[in-house]
């Protein structure tokens, strides 16, 4: 499969998945010069809710009179579903048991690092208030108990074993990550309730000269294997290609050796897995000096390990999420800085297995609520953190809950 398939269009909005348009190009304020993020069409809009996969048959010509009624009706078909959602998702006091990411602040983080603390399973960060907002909507019937999770490996496929009924820790939905190593399919995802795009958090005063991929010649690039920012740096660097094959001549140190990429699929990187030749990868050597070199980092402690690594210049960049390069650069006090924005955009969501895929679409339901049809995301969370709770004490007011 073709891995950039699995991205859309950060400016465009090239959706897939039904992810609504938002009014802002980014999770952050835009820079000058950015442009607004265009609104899609109503008639494109409809065709999604309301196409032939939904049993609406719509002549292929209507009439211009016919389009604007149609839009009309469904604009107040979906005023009336955001103005009462309803229906518990779960019966009998069922608690959700809850996995979450343990290092991926500030999305998804433990109070304590220390995986031996109480603290560790103490949950905070823009997805630990959307749980809490979801336990506190009337009716919802949704309660969790949570536990860190100190690995990222796999982490969205626990899901689908007994220890967990849902995952997240800013995970990027893919399809790929919803199969098992045997190709079944193992979990499945709720609708995104957060944008993402990848980036590189650089020393300050290296801004300047790494202002974007093709600036990494030499450089040293500290990642976290199985990541769709390892996945990404590769790709934009073309380190491997579009399918994640990496570039004959690459030399991937692993703790059996040095595997010497052929080309072949044999020596595969994607962010739902790697070829088994390349599993506990250390380092990447490049075939090429002008491509970077790959640093893994982060397997146990996370961004702490990260950002030592940059601070200390045992790297010069680090490729990840802009929310959370832009949350390190902030607490850096200006000695770091983020550059390298991807224009390509990917949305996270939480992980639950396949066998709960009713529970996983009526949870959406209750995120389109609390994100506002996705126009409430990390931008409106960090100058608000309580945005979520707000949306469900007003899903609490509603009549006849």
């Amino acid at each position: 499969m073709n891995q950039t398939r699995n991205y859309v269009n950060f400016r465009a909005n090239k959706t897939r998945g039904g992810y609504p348009a938002s009014d802002e190009t980014t999770m952050y304020d835009m820079d000058e010069g950015d442009e607004a993020e265009p609104r899609e069409k109503p008639s494109e809009v409809f065709r999604r809710y309301f196409g032939p996969e939904h049993g609406v048959e719509l002549p292929p010509r209507a009439p211009k009179f016919f389009a604007a009624c149609v839009s009309v009706v469904f604009f107040a078909l979906a005023a009336t579903a955001c103005a009462a959602p309803s229906g518990a998702c779960t019966s009998d006091g069922r608690v959700l048991k809850f996995g979450f990411y343990a290092f991926f602040k500030p999305l998804s983080y433990s109070a304590d690092a220390n995986p031996e603390s109480a603290g560790f399973h103490v949950h905070q960060g823009y997805e630990a208030d959307l749980l809490n907002a979801l336990e506190a909507m009337k009716g919802a019937g949704l309660a969790f108990s949570r536990r860190g999770i100190g690995t990222w490996k796999n982490i969205w496929l626990r899901a689908a074993g007994p220890q967990y009924d849902m995952v997240g820790g800013g995970i990027t939905i893919l399809a790929s990550r919803t199969l098992d190593a045997a190709g079944g399919k193992a979990v499945v995802f709720t609708s995104g309730h957060v944008a993402f795009r990848q980036s590189l958090l650089v020393r300050a005063g290296d801004a300047g000269r790494i202002r974007g991929h093709g600036d990494l010649g030499g450089a040293r690039v500290g990642v976290l294997a199985g990541t769709t920012g390892e996945a990404r740096l590769l790709a934009l660097t073309d380190l491997a290609n579009s399918a994640g094959v990496l570039a004959a001549g690459a030399r991937v140190r692993t703790p059996r050796g040095e595997a010497l990429a052929d080309g072949s699929a044999a020596y595969a990187i994607r962010a739902s897995g790697a070829s088994p030749l390349l599993a506990g990868r250390t380092s990447i050597e490049p075939p090429s000096a002008d491509m970077p070199r790959v640093v893994y980092l982060g397997a146990k402690l996370g961004e702490t390990e990260f950002l030592a690594a940059l601070r200390e210049g045992r790297v010069d960049a680090v490729a990840r999420g802009e929310i959370g390069n832009r949350d390190a650069a902030h607490a850096s006090g200006g000695a770091f800085a983020v550059t390298a924005l991807d224009p390509e955009a990917e949305y996270g969501g939480f992980a639950l297995a396949a066998r709960d895929a009713a529970l996983a679409a009526c949870i959406s339901r209750k995120l389109e609520w609390l994100t506002d049809g996705r126009r409430i995301g990390y931008r409106q969370w960090r100058a608000d953190p309580s945005v979520f709770m707000r949306r469900a004490r007003m899903w609490r007011m509603k009549p006849g809950r």
